[in-house]
């Protein structure tokens, strides 16, 4: 029966003005199943598909400019590739696998450091503790342990920490093998939600990063922490700028 369908009728393609009209034209009148062919699909195109397809389009991806192109090297593979490398310095592989993991460890450390900045300076801002402002800390002297024991723990813990680091950096995976890590390598396994939480340690590492060179703006121009100079600020909004302080 298919092939007589198909040997007996003759579709034409629909005209711009009646798209919903087919036109089937008989080869083989003598044919019995002919008719009857013609009749169930002019039955079908007049009462339409029961089941509409519904076309999905594809999102455009997010840049950091919205219209760019991004370089081909930057597919968006990475966490937090948004196609930014306006001077093509990950053109090569070797040199785009450093870059990233530079980027991840200026992320790391800004972090630590603007949490370690905000949490002194505002226990130092209200009397709960008294200590230096954050750019003078590196200078005293403090009572728990000498400077030459601090630098010694330092070099010991950072120098074990960045090892580890880039050995695993040279050879992915090989800090995670059993035994490797006091036995809890388990739980640093990767899991399912690992891009997603890449994802925000990447987009929270660059914010850091730009409150890191903000409060080394703000120690050279005003010479105070950042609690101070914002309850400066608030204390007279529209006079306490930034604008206003470099004006002056």
């Amino acid at each position: 029966m298919a092939i007589a369908m198909g040997r007996a009728l003759l579709l034409h393609p629909c005209s711009a003005s009646s798209s919903s009209t087919l036109s089937f034209t008989s080869r083989n009148t003598h044919n019995p199943y002919s008719s009857l062919a013609a009749d169930t699909l002019w039955s079908a195109a007049k009462t339409g598909p029961r089941h509409p397809l519904t076309v999905a389009q594809a999102q455009p991806r997010p840049t950091w400019l919205p219209g760019l192109d991004p370089p081909p090297y930057l597919d968006g593979s990475l966490p937090g590739d948004y196609g930014f490398d306006p001077l093509g310095l990950g053109e090569d592989p070797d040199s785009l696998k450093w870059y990233v993991q530079a980027e991840l460890v200026h992320a790391r450390f800004s972090m630590l450091g603007v949490a370690g900045i905000l949490f002194t300076d505002l226990l130092r801002v209200t009397g709960i503790k008294n200590l230096p402002v954050w750019y003078e800390a590196g200078a005293v002297k403090f009572d728990f342990a000498s400077t030459r024991t601090l630098l010694f723990v330092q070099l010991l813990w950072m120098g074990y920490a960045e090892t580890r680091r880039y050995m695993d950096f040279v050879s992915p995976g090989s800090q995670a093998k059993e035994g490797s890590f006091f036995g809890l390598e388990a739980a640093l396994e990767d899991v399912k939600s690992a891009g997603a939480w890449k994802q925000k340690e990447i987009k929270n590492g660059r914010l850091a990063m730009v409150a890191m060179l903000g409060f080394f703006v703000q120690a050279a121009v005003t010479h105070k922490g950042p609690i101070d100079n914002l309850v400066e600020h608030l204390s007279n909004p529209f006079h306490n700028t930034i604008i206003h302080t470099l004006s002056n």
